[in-house]
């Protein structure tokens, strides 16, 4: 990564999706003009904000950034879809980086993942150590150190050290079963092999679903612990009123990704998530609306819509 000209060095395309969350985005592109890697490109998807978003953003940053705006809110898979599209068709690149908009990465944090991606060659897929921006008071509190998946769990997917101050203990890089699309690295012929991200996961599981199809087409993927990244964890979810797991999202994720039996295992565990998640209602958010999307998330669902 020592190249003196940039322009040797792979070029990397990065995808921001806004949603009515400008100021947050601002910081996150701030954050990444502040990369130390030269051969980078940012694209901001605005994804149908009901405000002056995409406005703002061409103001700020001019030619700096390439603005993708879209008329409606296709969820973040939709937006990230309509990010890599626009970007490949515009010009070739080596990599591409997907990012939530409520992040700010560490200054190498693009030529990290890059080394990485090139250290492993069987590797298409490649995820930064993620914290969380504030967990009282301290920045080095995990939020995910890649993830692994439990088909017989009661949960069918973790993220490691999630919750945990950083004691180096996911310090090495590693092969691991999903990272999270917060801050993920992936070649664009992984994209053409895995297919596009799932449009009907509007917030989570898009990422897990693709890291999935990846494995199946072959590909490693790798969690890269030099490569670092600080989550607002929650911001996103907040604004969509999403204070649960939409379990028409997670169970389609499971039908689609194990197998049959495994999908019929946590079908049979549906009821005991639905106490916990009401229980999680009463003592937490009490959100009338939250309530509302997660009846109608459920009722679709139960219709298999």
């Amino acid at each position: 990564m020592a190249a003196k000209d940039g322009r040797d060095l792979p070029r990397v395309a990065v995808v921001v999706v806004n949603w009515n969350g400008v100021n947050d985005t601002i910081e996150l592109v701030a954050s990444l003009l502040a990369q130390t890697y030269p051969n980078l490109s940012i694209s901001v998807v605005d994804n149908g904000s009901d405000g002056g978003d995409a406005e703002a953003l061409a103001q700020r940053f001019g030619a700096r950034i390439r603005l993708v705006e879209l008329g409606d809110n296709r969820g973040c898979g939709g937006g990230y879809n309509a990010g890599v599209r626009a970007v490949l068709a515009d010009s070739p690149c080596d990599f591409i980086v997907i990012m939530n908009n409520d992040m700010t990465s560490a200054p190498d944090m693009v030529s990290e993942l890059v080394s990485a991606a090139e250290a492993e060659a069987a590797v298409g897929v490649v995820g930064a150590k993620i914290y969380f921006a504030e967990y009282d008071g301290r920045r080095d509190v995990l939020w995910s150190a890649g993830g692994r998946f439990h088909p017989w769990g009661w949960r069918v997917h973790s993220r490691r050290g999630a919750g945990r101050v950083d004691e180096h203990e996911f310090d090495s890089a590693e092969c691991v079963e999903w990272v999270s699309g917060a801050t993920m690295l992936f070649r664009p012929e992984v994209y053409e092999a895995a297919g596009p991200f799932n449009e009907r996961h509007i917030l989570g599981y898009e990422d897990m679903e693709f890291c999935r199809r990846a494995t199946a087409a072959g590909y490693g993927i790798l969690f890269a612990p030099r490569a670092r990244s600080w989550h607002k964890v929650g911001v996103s979810a907040e604004k969509a009123h999403i204070k649960y797991t939409n379990p028409a999202a997670y169970y389609e994720f499971i039908r689609n990704c194990f197998p049959a039996h495994v999908y019929a295992f946590h079908i049979c565990l549906l009821p005991s998530l639905l106490i916990k998640w009401g229980l999680l209602y009463l003592l937490r958010s009490r959100d009338s609306r939250a309530l509302r999307d997660f009846a109608r998330q459920l009722g679709a669902f139960v219709v298999g819509r």
